[in-house]
């Protein structure tokens, strides 16, 4: 099980950092050239590529050129999944929390000096 933990916990890790989920939901309507993720996500070239190639690397996306143009697309569709869902969770929490915040008096924002 040692194994096991230690894949789970390294997918997640790719999972957990912004710039990649912004590069799975970028590629989730289908195949896309680096330059167009780039400009999608609005991030620089560097940290885009960086972050491609190690979604690649670790089997999550596919890549193939067409002359000097390098597209990307989805691998694995669990990862597509498993973000789907945990997104879906998120949303409904900002949605809750947002509620929460505009139904609450103003002045409860307000620092009381005493």
């Amino acid at each position: 099980m040692k194994e096991v933990f230690e894949e789970v916990s390294h997918y997640f890790f790719l999972l957990s950092e912004p710039t990649r989920l912004k590069i799975l939901y970028a590629l989730c309507d289908g195949e896309q050239p680096v330059g167009t993720i780039v400009k999608q996500i609005e991030a620089n070239q560097a940290n885009v590529s960086r972050q491609l190639n190690m979604l690649y690397q670790a089997k999550i996306l596919q890549r193939r050129k067409n002359g000097a143009q390098v597209y990307y697309r989805i691998e694995d569709e669990n990862a597509i999944q498993l973000c789907r869902v945990v997104c879906a969770q998120m949303v409904e929490k900002v949605i809750q929390q947002t509620s929460r915040l505009t139904q609450a008096p103003v002045d409860s924002f307000v620092v009381k000096q005493g």
